[in-house]
């Protein structure tokens, strides 16, 4: 039997998106669909909630939960993984609090940045074992990573792992319908073309029956930009570097070090950036939960609409060998030619039977390329540390990170540094 693994199930939400989409496609009917999760209550919460959606569905597929990663792991043809290492509690709060004594504010920490960095060197050696496992149990497997750090984790999966990997991220497909939507431009027959890194690659072209957009949409953008509104940071990108960035302002807020600046408390108010927002999000999503476990769970008549996310279009297209284009994080090749080729990019890539083929993309402008390397040299130091396990590149990596560097001395980092590792604890591995 074929067979769909979702690592990291007890995300339901997540889980009734990926595998909802999955159990509506026809390429997909009668494969094994196999839940692993080391919360053992989330777990039976998501193997519950997508067998009333098989049955309100229709679909073939068979729902199996397993207590034992490798056993789910055996065979299959497609990893789908969602996990989190160390949470909300105790882990985000830890990336959150210690900076902030040191007078380094953060909105999501989920990328970059020295929330980033951590949630990197306590996720790489989960990512690791999975690879060993998978290895062993399924080596030909396509692994499709939903996880954040995207870039390192996708990066580690290829290079160290050896595991073919691509790194999946709803950024890139609702970039230009969320900026058309709030310019109130009709985005009928537009045509996109977007490459950069993970949560910073960029709009490179934008039109319309050959005509370029980006006069139109900058017009309105620095209209826009004389009002509060919820994408100051990146309509600020835009105006001063030329091209739209694809992930969220509050995100884009704290990858460059522009924005959140201790001598400059009014760019807080005036770029409308929510410090402490995704510790707030998890407050709010836990608070949520015991409402949505009912609508979800406990609802024999749960119905389900194939969603954007790319999974499913991903195992359709190399199930039916009809050719499915993506924005995919993969390693660079020469693909990004003035980016490092050691880096992991997000490129448009085109899916078929024979898997996953990125596309060429050449030189990004010069300023968006250059903004690109600031974040891949904190990338690549984080990898380095992990694979090392030497302290001091734990340290290079916050040196080079734009946003911490222009906050914070290098004593100050490396002492920041240390507190995280000693209240990290055994979330992390001993570095020497």
């Amino acid at each position: 039997m074929n067979k769909i693994t979702f690592i990291g199930a007890g995300s339901t939400v997540f889980a009734k998106n990926v595998l909802g989409d999955s159990m509506l496609t026809p390429a997909l009917q009668g494969f094994e669909i196999a839940l692993f999760d080391i919360d053992l209550q989330r777990l039976a919460d998501s193997e519950k909630m997508l067998r009333n959606l098989k049955n309100s569905s229709g679909s073939t597929c068979t729902i199996v939960a397993y207590t034992d990663r490798k056993e789910a792991l055996r065979g299959a043809k497609y990893v789908i993984n969602a996990i989190q290492v160390g949470g909300y509690d105790p882990c985000t709060i830890t990336d959150f609090e210690i900076p902030k004594k040191y007078g380094l504010r953060q909105t999501i920490a989920d990328t970059v940045g020295i929330g980033g960095i951590f949630r990197n060197l306590r996720t790489i050696p989960v990512m690791l074992d999975i690879a060993a496992d998978m290895r062993e149990v399924c080596p030909d497997a396509q692994f499709l990573n939903y996880t954040n750090p995207m870039a390192v984790l996708t990066n580690v999966m290829n290079t160290y792992g050896g595991i073919k990997t691509v790194g999946l991220c709803h950024s890139v497909q609702v970039c230009v319908p969320h900026m058309f939507s709030h310019l109130g431009i009709d985005q009928t027959g537009v045509q996109a073309k977007i490459a950069g890194i993970n949560h910073m690659a960029w709009l490179l072209e934008v039109t319309r029956d050959g005509e370029d957009l980006y006069p139109e949409i900058k017009r309105r953008a620095a209209e826009k930009q004389k009002e509060p509104h919820g994408d100051m940071v990146r309509y600020e990108m835009m105006l001063k570097f030329g091209y739209y960035i694809t992930e969220s302002s509050e995100h884009n807020a704290e990858y460059h070090p522009y924005f959140i600046k201790k001598n400059y408390p009014e760019l807080i108010e005036r770029f409308q950036i929510p410090l402490d927002e995704y510790p707030r999000r998890c407050v709010e999503q836990i608070a949520g939960w015991e409402r949505m476990r009912d609508e979800m769970v406990n609802n024999e008549q749960l119905k389900h609409e194939r969603s954007h996310e790319y999974a499913s279009y991903i195992m359709e297209a190399m199930e039916t060998n009809v050719p499915y284009k993506i924005g995919g994080n993969v390693m660079n090749n020469g693909l990004i030619t003035n980016l490092p080729k050691e880096a992991c990019v997000e490129v448009p890539c085109l899916v078929d039977r024979s898997g996953i083929t990125p596309t060429y993309v050449g030189d990004l402008p010069p300023q968006c390329a250059a903004l690109n390397r600031t974040n891949i040299n904190t990338q690549l130091l984080t990898i380095e540390a992990a694979i090392t396990g030497k302290k001091e590149h734990i340290y290079h990596a916050a040196m080079l990170d734009p946003h911490t560097s222009a906050e914070l001395s290098m004593d100050d980092i490396i002492s920041m540094c240390d507190d995280l590792i000693a209240a990290h604890g055994d979330w992390l591995p001993a570095y020497k």
